[in-house]
This record gives structure tokens, C-alpha cells and sequence, in this order.
């Protein structure tokens, strides 16, 4: 067990961990350092460099836009890329927003019948009490809207309070507004076991929509999407997949932006199994011979506050997106989540996804294995001719490259 590393010097954090580890200290001090980074998190050690594409051909709203991704997967930016311009040449993906958080003061009574009568009857001077202690929010014309109890069990409560963030993704606001809440019912003698903001944001949905006609996509291709996007909604282990290519899409544009991807992750999962089944978030069917799809996903994003303030990327990501509010950057991320399902499904009912994976992973392979990037046009149409795409395959195109090289 480490004791008090938090309070050492950063040679000293740097000798500890050299000694535990056995990696030099020397190694360790080529690391680079960001003097406001170091102050964001504790016993801090670096940046992690992940790589940030541009994703094109979105339009949203009859607006165009460029989408920056931060991810480490290939094929995620072409495929949100290629998703968008079927889209695209059909007009271009619908989509609306609403933006209202929750808190929750949680509570175990053998009165609940009693207690949730007490709050509807107390509704307005319990918002009063909410937004009076974080009065800037209402004056930025969001604040507290709704209170309301919600029965868990026949001892157990949830008053769960609605907050219009405007802009902010507002966790903190959330969480003041409920502790000076949690003061008030304990003046009433009302004991409050907890007061917590939820990350499942099911009055912040995002819905985004499409319609294809079979001049765009091949009508018997339009079916197969339709009908892969069936067990998604009727089998828990597809759902799974199915969600996570919608989540490649949505947590870059999250990262990229500066926002909380766990907490739009766990939201979106949770709201996934919202009636009992875990269900894909996505659906596509045929009406009028045309391919249709929808998204509906709790995006609870924010332009401002959190550590967008100080993350000088991510603010130039909002500035290269050319949206208006966080409802617009929601609308945005819920198009890219939409563009790259229907990239991976239409790629698993026609070549198979591994078509597209494997370009993109002999690149990689090739890279990780010293191959320059000046060499890669070369390199990996050797490689996808090889039986199998592994390091050894790899390692051997490498080196003939370099025999070469060296003939010549």
C-alpha cells in the first residue's frame, strides 16, 4: 500500500513509482507535462494522447456541419463519415432536443404516503428553496421546475427534482439545489439518506430521424438493415452491439467536446432498458419503400462550465462544429451516432464488417511494428493479400520493404 503520494514532490511521485514499477526515473521524466492539466486531477502523470479526426458530410437540421471524433478505433470516423452521406443525398437527418436534468433526494420512510403528500403540497416554496441556492441559473432563465415524489417501494422514496442547466451540463448546480433541499426536509423531520444528481437523463433525449429512399440505397440492402435492426430490439446480446457502434459515434463527439462521456454512456445504457429488456436505441424499417431510422438517446451535453473552461481543444471543437446551444451540439452527437449504426449495419448484412475493419487494421499493425507512414499506400494492399492480418505477416512485408530499400 502506497501512503500520502498525493503530498510528494513530482520527482518524488516519479522515484516511487520507478521503484514499485521498475520503470527508470529517467523514462519517467521525458514524460511531458501540462502545468493545468496537473491541477484537473490527482497524482497526475501525463497527458494520454488520443488521436481527434474529422468526421464530414453531416447535415443536421438542413444545416452542414464538420464533426470532430476523438477515438483510437479505425473505422469509426469513415464509417460516421459514410453513414452521413447516404443521409446526406437524402436530405439530411431531423432532429430535436429537450434539456431537463434530474436530482434525487432518496429516502427510506414508513410514511411515504405521508411525505409524498407533504411535497406536492409544498411544491413551490420547495423551488424557491431549490433555485434560491443557486440563483444564477434562474437568472440565465433556467433553474428548478419541478418537484415531485416518486414511490419505490412501500418504505423506500424518491423526490426527484426537474433543472432547466441551460447550457451547463449543471451536475454541480444539481447537487446544491438538493443539499439545501435535504436541509429543508430534515427541518420538517424528514430524514434524507441521500441527495445525488441521476445520470439517467430521460427528460434530456435527443431524437434524431432519417429517411432514405431506395434511389439512395438498393431497396433489397434497405430490407436487410430493417430487418438486423430487429434483433437488436428483441435480443439483449445483439442490442449490445448494436448500441456500442451507436456509442463509437456518440462518445467521440462527447470527448471531443469536452464532455462527460461515462456519464452519457451510462445514461444511454440505462435508457435502453427502460422497459424491463435491454433494447437496441436505434430502429430502421421500410415505410412507402423508403429505409427509415430513428435514435432516441439522452444526450445531457454542455457548451460551457465543467472542464470545457479550461480544455483549450475542445473549445476550438465547439468553434469548428458551428453550433448555437447545447441543444444543437446533442442534435449533432445524435446524428453521428445515427450515421455510424447505419454505416455498420449496412456493412454486416452486405461484405461484413470486417471488410472495412481490416484496411483500417493493417495500417495499424504495419505502424506498430515500425513501418514509416510514408510507406503505407505500399505496404498495406501487400498486407491484405497476405492469408491472415497479424504482426508476423506484418513484420514480414516490413522487412522485405526494407530489403528493398536497401537494394535500391
Amino acid at each position: 500500500m502506497i501512503e500520502g503520494y498525493h503530498r510528494l514532490s513530482r520527482q518524488a511521485q516519479l522515484e516511487l513509482l520507478s521503484e514499485v514499477t521498475g520503470v527508470g526515473v529517467a523514462t519517467l521524466a521525458k514524460l511531458p507535462i501540462d502545468a493545468v492539466r496537473q491541477q484537473q486531477i490527482e497524482n497526475y502523470l501525463t497527458d494520454f494522447r488520443v488521436p481527434e479526426g474529422i468526421a464530414v458530410n453531416f447535415k443536421v437540421n438542413g444545416r452542414e456541419h464538420v464533426v470532430p471524433m476523438v477515438t483510437e478505433e479505425p473505422s469509426v470516423i469513415a464509417a460516421a463519415s459514410n453513414g452521413a452521406k447516404l443521409v446526406c443525398q437524402a436530405g439530411g437527418f431531423q432532429a430535436h432536443s429537450k434539456r431537463l436534468m434530474r436530482g434525487q433526494l432518496l429516502m427510506n420512510t414508513k410514511t411515504s404516503i405521508e411525505v409524498s403528500q407533504w411535497v406536492v403540497d409544498h411544491q413551490k416554496h420547495l423551488l424557491e428553496v431549490a433555485n434560491a441556492a443557486h440563483p444564477s441559473m434562474q437568472k440565465r432563465g433556467g433553474g428548478a421546475l419541478k418537484i415531485m415524489p416518486r414511490p419505490l417501494s412501500a418504505t423506500q422514496l424518491s423526490v426527484d427534482l426537474l433543472v432547466d442547466t441551460k447550457e451547463a451540463l449543471g451536475a454541480n448546480t444539481i447537487n446544491t439545489m438538493l443539499e439545501a433541499l435535504k436541509t429543508e426536509f430534515e427541518m420538517e423531520g424528514i430524514a434524507v439518506e441521500m441527495a445525488i444528481l441521476s445520470n439517467l437523463a430521460d427528460q434530456a433525449l435527443t431524437t434524431v430521424t432519417c429517411t432514405i429512399p431506395e434511389t439512395v440505397i438498393d431497396s433489397a440492402v434497405a430490407q436487410k438493415i430493417a430487418d438486423a435492426s430487429e434483433f437488436a430490439q428483441i435480443d439483449p446480446y445483439r442490442a449490445a452491439t448494436h448500441n456500442k457502434g451507436i456509442m463509437n459515434g456518440i462518445d467521440a463527439v462527447v470527448m471531443a467536446t469536452g464532455n462527460d462521456w461515462r456519464a452519457i454512456e451510462s445514461g444511454a445504457h440505462a435508457f435502453a432498458a427502460r422497459d424491463g429488456q435491454y433494447r437496441g436505441l436505434s430502429t430502421w424499417q421500410i415505410v412507402d419503400q423508403q429505409l427509415q431510422g430513428q435514435l432516441v438517446v439522452p444526450l445531457p451535453v454542455a457548451t460551457v462550465g465543467g472542464s470545457i473552461g479550461i480544455n483549450e481543444q475542445a473549445q476550438l471543437n465547439l468553434e469548428l462544429l458551428q453550433i448555437d446551444s447545447a441543444n444543437q451540439l446533442a442534435e449533432v452527437i445524435g446524428a453521428v451516432g445515427l450515421a455510424q449504426n447505419l454505416a455498420a449495419l449496412k456493412a454486416i448484412v452486405t461484405e461484413g464488417i470486417q471488410h472495412g475493419h481490416m484496411r483500417l487494421q493493417a495500417k495499424s499493425l504495419l505502424l506498430e511494428h515500425g513501418l514509416p507512414a510514408t510507406k503505407l499506400n505500399e505496404a498495406v494492399p501487400q498486407l491484405l493479400k497476405e492469408p491472415r492480418i497479424d504482426a508476423a505477416h506484418a513484420q514480414k512485408i516490413i522487412e522485405q520493404m526494407r530489403k528493398k530499400d536497401l537494394d535500391e
